[in-house]
């Protein structure tokens, strides 16, 4: 599929919607994991009224830890859970960070070939519930026939990775990238573009009782240059990477309906953005982060485009550093406009397999903002070195201003 040769059929991100994301083990410590997405969906239906449940063709829903409260196929069980037609299959999805984006990138597969027509997309993590790591057994091979480094099992030590790799993206950068992240979001907020796609969660506290919750709970406005630079660096002595410029430990789902776009426009429904194409590649374990840069060569590759022709980047910020390579090596500014608009995990947080679909919610907001752009990418990095990107065209777009 590309720019010149969209294919035969066009799959069209119709809706998306996402849970308020907490600190692990706070404000969901008395939630399941299935009970955060299961809510996401009933509160994509209920902004969809028009959606015939009984023409959805499959659900994909990922978690990144797929045992206790994230197992028993949450593809199928959570679906059930919604109240969705038990006529409706389902199936679980497991590409750690990236499993929302490949709920999305595989449903979408099905679709452009004819197979699906209509599809519900996920994802969900509670890190307080399953800490990141929790229950694997690394095959001994991995360090025995050094196929890794033992810095590549601890997502950490491989941003630590990338500011060896890359001096002159220090950690001052890094902090002023982060302090920016919280910026954007708080202005986001003050603005109200991130309240509005998010579906308020019943939660509980022991001591509290029951409460609503309606917006994120990471983000730290308040933030200083100041306080960043005086973080510990926990990864090693005298490191980089600190609890300031990267993702914290959070819970929270997010879901969204994908489509073709005849039936998107059958049924009358809206459409937020227009999938273009989407790769996936691989890089040195050691270096995760680094995967967004040939994921993103290969998807423009086969998309026909170039980076001049992206008006909108969606970049999931694990850690600054990872960001920071992704637009050093495309030579873009650390502060570029098109970047992270209303801000990205640093800020709201990362709910690891959750976290593709908020790229894609962030971005269709910019899109209907942005009417001269037509095209825009979500990128992420993936555990034990891969990194996924989608590119997206604007349905709103009224040609170059």
């Amino acid at each position: 599929m590309s720019a010149d040769n969209p294919g035969q059929e066009r799959v069209v991100l119709v809706d998306a919607v996402r849970t308020p994301f907490g600190k692990a083990g706070s404000l969901y410590a008395g939630t399941r994991a299935d009970d955060i997405i299961v809510r996401a969906i009933r509160g994509l239906l209920e902004r969809n009224p028009n959606l015939p449940l009984d023409q959805i063709d499959d659900v994909a829903i990922a978690a990144a830890t797929q045992s206790g409260d994230q197992g028993m196929n949450i593809g199928r069980s959570a679906s059930l859970l919604a109240g969705l037609p038990n006529t409706v299959p389902g199936y679980s999805i497991d590409r750690w960070c990236a499993g929302a984006m490949t709920a999305v990138t595989t449903l979408a597969g099905s679709i452009a070939m004819g197979a699906n027509d209509l599809a519900i997309a996920g994802g969900v993590e509670h890190m307080g519930n399953h800490p990141m790591g929790e229950g694997i057994d690394p095959n001994p091979r991995y360090l025995a026939e050094k196929l890794v480094d033992t810095d590549a099992l601890a997502m950490g030590n491989t941003a630590e990775r990338l500011h060896d790799r890359f001096p002159h993206l220090t950690k001052e950068r890094a902090d002023l990238y982060a302090l920016n992240s919280q910026a954007k979001t708080a202005a986001a907020y003050k603005a109200g573009i991130i309240q509005k796609n998010l579906i308020p969660m019943a939660v509980r506290n022991p001591e509290l009782g029951w409460a609503v919750a309606t917006v994120d709970e990471p983000p730290r406005p308040e933030t200083t240059l100041e306080a960043l630079a005086a973080l510990k660096t926990p990864f090693r002595p005298a490191g980089r990477v600190t609890a300031g410029n990267a993702a914290g430990l959070n819970d929270g789902a997010t879901a969204a309906i994908i489509a073709s776009e005849k039936k998107a426009r059958e049924l009358a429904l809206p459409i937020k953005a227009k999938l273009l194409t989407f790769a996936f590649a691989g890089v040195e374990p050691e270096v995760m982060g680094y995967g967004p840069v040939p994921s993103t060569i290969k998807a423009l590759a086969k998309a026909g485009l170039t980076i001049e022709d992206i008006g909108l980047f969606e970049i999931n910020e694990a850690f600054s550093v990872q960001v920071l390579s992704f637009l050093d090596y495309f030579s873009i500014a650390d502060d570029d406009a098109r970047v992270n608009i209303y801000g990205g995990a640093i800020a709201v947080g990362h709910p690891l397999a959750s976290s593709g679909i908020r790229l894609m919610l962030n971005l269709a907001e910019g899109f209907a903002a942005h009417k001269n752009v037509r095209y825009g990418i979500t990128t992420m990095c993936i555990g034990l070195g891969m990194g996924g990107t989608v590119i997206w065209e604007n349905p709103h777009f009224e040609g170059a201003k």
